[in-house]
């Protein structure tokens, strides 16, 4: 994660301050300017889905909500949310559609999928890569390239 202290001094936490051994100091020092200042902070991109995926329990777990995140109403609020998602394109062409509201969305989704994965203790990266091998197996380059058909119609 990369933000600010209180002289607008750019910090990269995982490498500056987590290689001196000085984070927890130095985060404690400026917890009342990260209280009293909301100020979004730029994060570099997650190194993969497991770190992505451990925000977001922490944030979940700073709120005492994992008690409201069965596997059930996880899937249903993912469901709920990709059609938040769809709505955002209804009735006009994809480029008409708000880009800052599909971020919004899209983020929910993702969301609610990786705490899904969590729930039943799946590795993001292994299932995704094992259904990119399943279906091309289901849809050969050589039948399925250029068209929509299902793979039962190849």
């Amino acid at each position: 994660m990369i933000f600010c202290d209180r002289k607008q001094k750019i910090f990269d936490v995982n490498t500056e301050l987590t290689a001196k051994g000085l984070l927890k100091e130095y985060l404690e020092f400026n917890r009342l300017f990260f209280i009293n200042f909301p100020i979004i902070f730029k994060s570099k991109p997650m190194s993969d889905w497991a770190e992505l995926q451990q925000t977001l329990i922490r944030f979940r777990d700073e709120r005492d909500w994992a008690q409201f995140h069965n596997a059930k109403d996880l899937a249903l609020a993912l469901s709920i949310e990709a059609s938040e998602l769809n709505e955002l394109f209804l009735w006009k062409n994809a480029d008409e559609a708000n880009k800052e509201k599909i971020k919004d969305e899209l983020a929910d989704v993702i969301g609610y999928a990786l705490l899904i994965a969590e729930k039943y203790n799946l590795d993001v990266n292994e299932i995704v890569l094992e259904k990119i091998r399943k279906n091309g197996e289901k849809y050969p380059v050589d039948k399925a390239k250029g068209t929509a058909k299902k793979y039962n119609e190849l």
